[in-house]
């Protein structure tokens, strides 16, 4: 008995996979006890679900048609119709759909497929954003006002910062700096208390916006023609919302400073390695000046691993029983939130918290990328989406610097020009596609 109740414990310590071979082994000995195999057996049961690196065995996976509206109600037919869709959107890309920690559907077309490493984009900036959850954690004492703390001080941010060339910006808190509503320049059209308005001149955007020169305001620049500065803010800070990836990109270099670690090393260590992904890097290695890892855009990363980062979102910043991300953190960032009332964009995720999408359930929350990325994630259905996209240029090495893996050459679906300017009709359309593929009494 002693014996039986030493190996329990032992057993209990063991990670899924080591535990159901202990308890195969044991099962076979003579002198392991009946109740002891029945705790182990029960423990088995209540024991969650989660993927082991791709390496190793990857995802679990269903592919029977009947297998799979069973067990996670999906009618896989109708995802085959969301893909058809997805392929007439760009000329690479793929469609993931998880449920129930289940991998139901897998397909890629173009240059898309599992290995692939494109530059995600804006998609980026949900990472960003989590890390930044991370170092509050790590380093509470250097945010004793969490969310409200004034972010441009010289404990957090670099000397090349200061001065401030807007003094304005000493007001900053960090929840305005994560949902974009800093004051910071960004993209037409701005928004103040849910009316459109515009701003000239605009911010940075694309690489420019990953720039520190340009981003902590040293210096102005022109993105072709269109001249644009971060100098000055175009509003109080909390004023009003717009698009600044500038915004996000500071916050990384605040990490930065911070950590003394480049994001993406910071990243590598406190989600790539605990979460199992394979290969992943960063992009924009074409742009010279962007010379320090760019936290607004360019995470270039598998497609099962971005599920193994929307699951652990899921489950509240969790990855098996380690807390990866404090889990208010996450449920404030996946929501509307009180330091951005004036769109629905929180902390680097939009959320329909307020029903905005009327198609989506209101716990719904997302982020999308240059190249027509996006992921979707819906508790409520235990339900993960990733829509894989990306021009071609997005998926070399020039960019990446990650080599790109030999793809199957195919003639895609052209893309209706009306399509390529409806960028979010095609989200909502392919997410309606998707939940419509859940069964009744399946939810």
């Amino acid at each position: 008995m002693i014996l039986s109740e030493t190996l329990s414990k032992i057993y209990q310590n063991f990670t899924p996979m080591k535990s159901i071979i202990f308890a195969l082994i044991l099962s076979l000995s003579t002198g392991f006890s009946t109740s002891a195999q029945q705790t182990m057996k029960s423990s088995i049961t209540r024991k969650e679900y989660f993927p082991l690196p791709d390496s190793v065995t990857g995802w679990r996976t269903l592919t029977d048609n009947k297998k799979i509206k069973k067990v996670t109600g999906i009618d896989k037919a109708k995802l085959d119709q969301a893909f058809d869709f997805v392929r007439s959107t760009t000329s690479n890309g793929g469609l993931l759909v998880v449920r129930h920690g289940w991998l139901v559907y897998e397909n890629y077309f173009g240059k898309g497929q599992r290995e692939a490493t494109p530059n995600l984009a804006s998609c980026t900036k949900s990472f960003t954003s989590i890390a930044v959850g991370i170092l509050m954690s790590e380093r509470p004492d250097l945010f004793p006002d969490g969310l409200d703390q004034k972010v441009y001080t010289t404990s957090l941010m670099p000397p090349e910062a200061f001065p401030l060339p807007d003094p304005r910006m000493a007001d900053i808190k960090l929840g305005q700096l994560l949902t974009f509503t800093a004051g910071i320049r960004g993209n037409n059209p701005v928004y103040v208390n849910r009316k459109t308005s515009t701003i000239d001149p605009v911010g940075p955007d694309g690489w420019y916006s990953m720039v520190d020169e340009y981003t902590l305001g040293l210096k102005d620049g022109i993105m072709g023609s269109v001249p644009f500065t971060t100098k000055t803010l175009w509003c109080e800070p909390g004023g009003g919302y717009s698009y600044a990836s500038a915004s996000i990109h500071n916050a990384s270099i605040m990490l930065r400073h911070i950590s003394g670690m480049e994001l993406e090393d910071y990243i590598d260590s406190h989600l790539a390695r605990p979460l199992g992904w394979g290969r992943w890097g960063f992009g924009y290695k074409d742009q010279p000046l962007v010379t320090h890892t760019p936290g607004a855009g360019g995470i270039a990363l598998r497609s099962t691993d971005m599920l193994r980062f929307c699951y652990m979102l899921l489950h509240d910043g969790r990855w098996e029983q380690q807390q990866i991300v404090p889990k208010e953190y996450i449920q404030k960032a996946t929501k509307t939130s009180p330091y951005n009332p004036h769109y629905r964009y929180s902390f680097q995720f939009h959320a329909n918290s307020d029903g905005d999408i009327r198609e989506l359930p209101l716990d719904a929350y997302w982020k999308g990328g240059s190249g027509r990325h996006f992921f979707c994630i819906i508790p409520s259905l235990d339900l993960i989406v990733w829509k894989l996209g990306g021009g071609d240029g997005q998926y070399s090495i020039e960019d990446t610097g990650l080599p790109e893996p030999l793809y199957k050459s195919e003639v895609t679906k052209p893309i209706n020009d009306e399509q390529v300017h409806n960028e979010n009709s095609d989200f909502i359309k392919i997410m309606t596609m998707v939940i419509s593929s859940i069964a009744d009494g399946k939810k």
